[in-house]
């Protein structure tokens, strides 16, 4: 846990705070600009906003988040700050129309990183020098703060799966090291958990920040189940797509009879051992195909952190913060490794890369925990989705940050989406 200041609130470190900004746009700059320019402006997921949007959202985001909301300043250009101010989540290609109209045409790249410039100054001036006033709701616990810096790393995610979906010859192929292809397929066994309590969300002194759906802390109890030791692989998952069961996943492709990878640089021979990349409801068929069903929610915490003891640890691997040595994500790779590489990761009970190399779908809809409130710098952020349309997944994908990776994090998607780093693994009652 951070330290605390005098008033209780996490202690600020600017200067590792305006670096964590600028690591941020660094990043989020290298990968807009792998892609060709002539593919700026289309989508490459017809649900998502063109390519333009993300460039232009992430400070925007910033800005309304940590200087509207939290300092209650002005912003840079309040034009291009709502245009864009918001993403789309729609249930249907048919609702997700692009933008048209004289007055919320895309700008020009130049326009759009000009705006991001003057935002990333006003931005880091303010981390570094503005009064940091608790009194405004949006700054209690430098809530605003955080939001802005997590925010981004989450979309870097978004715009590697989106990426994923243009033509290799769409982007420019840095230099990176071979991928792992030829490791054997880890076989197919369970572990048993044992019943017990599930610590779930977190207490706001627990962590110096969270999301607004992962608080207050309570406890499930989990009755005894068992659990798949590894991630379900292409090679378990192709008898079922070569049956008719299901169309193959969004990440494979055949050509000439061949099953292939569909990579972001190229394309592999299906790797047997990676885990396979499915929805929600996909998974959920494969599961109920060999009898068995996906994990829950409070089983995903009960196999990921419970121990023997009763005890919870911090992460499946125990207290020690995430480093790349226990899981495949912070940005290891393009591509996944083969399930049970991090042998380091695993949890208390042999279970793997439950934290790393695809998020874990879950059977939990995503709703609200005991004491939700909308959090004020984002009170959006989450209470649109209590829909009951929307699956809980847990875990960290290659490209996950290692800022996100917490117990009490939760990402959710629609069942039906097939274009996130999104593995699991089936479960069965005992």
């Amino acid at each position: 846990m951070s330290p605390v200041s005098a008033t209780g609130s996490p202690a600020i470190d600017r200067a590792a705070i305006a670096a964590w900004y600028a690591r941020n746009r660094s990043r989020s700059r290298a990968l807009f600009d792998l892609i060709d320019p002539a593919v700026y402006y289309t989508r490459p997921i017809a649900l998502r906003n063109p390519i333009v949007f993300y460039e232009g959202h992430l400070p925007a985001f910033s800005i309304i988040a940590l200087i509207n909301r939290g300092l209650g300043r002005d912003g840079v250009d309040p034009r291009l700050e709502a245009l864009f101010a918001r993403g789309i989540d729609p249930d249907s290609e048919d609702a997700a129309n692009p933008r048209s109209g004289p007055d919320t045409r895309w700008p020009s790249r130049d326009e759009v990183l000009a705006f991001g410039h003057a935002a990333d100054a006003v931005v880091t001036d303010a981390i570094l020098h503005a009064d940091f006033d608790e009194s405004r709701p949006a700054m209690r616990r430098a809530q605003a703060l955080y939001t802005a810096l997590e925010h981004e790393a989450m979309h870097q995610e978004t715009l590697l799966y989106m990426w994923h979906r243009l033509a290799h010859g769409d982007k420019q192929r840095p230099t990176y090291l071979p991928y792992e292809t030829k490791a054997p397929v880890p076989p197919r066994t369970s572990a048993r958990i044992p019943a017990g309590a599930a610590g779930m969300g977190a207490g706001p002194e627990e962590i110096p920040f969270g999301w607004d759906n992962e608080f207050d802390a309570h406890r499930v109890e989990v009755s005894a189940f068992e659990l798949d030791v590894h991630s379900v692989t292409n090679a378990d998952y192709l008898p079922f797509v070569e049956s008719g069961h299901v169309e193959p996943p969004a990440f494979w492709i055949r050509e000439a009879g061949t099953w292939y990878w569909r990579g972001m640089f190229e394309n592999v021979p299906l790797p047997p051992s990676w885990p396979v990349y499915v929805s929600q409801e996909d998974a959920s068929k494969f599961a109920a195909s060999t009898g068995r069903r996906l994990m829950t929610e409070a089983e995903y915490h009960h196999a990921a952190f419970g121990t023997l003891s009763g005890d919870e640890r911090p992460y499946p691997w125990g207290a020690a913060p995430p480093d790349r040595s226990r899981g495949h994500f912070d940005f290891a790779s393009w591509e996944p490794v083969p399930a049970g590489s991090r042998p380091a990761g695993a949890s208390a009970w042999g279970i793997h890369d439950l934290a790393g190399n695809g998020w874990e779908w879950t059977s939990t809809l995503f709703a609200a925990f005991p004491g939700f409130e909308p959090m004020v710098s984002y009170p959006e952020y989450s209470a649109e989705f209590f829909d009951d349309q929307h699956y809980v997944m847990k875990g960290a994908s290659s490209g996950t940050a290692k800022e996100l990776i917490r117990r009490s994090f939760r990402n959710w998607f629609r069942p039906n989406y097939p274009y996130v780093y999104a593995k699991f693994r089936t479960a069965g009652s005992l």
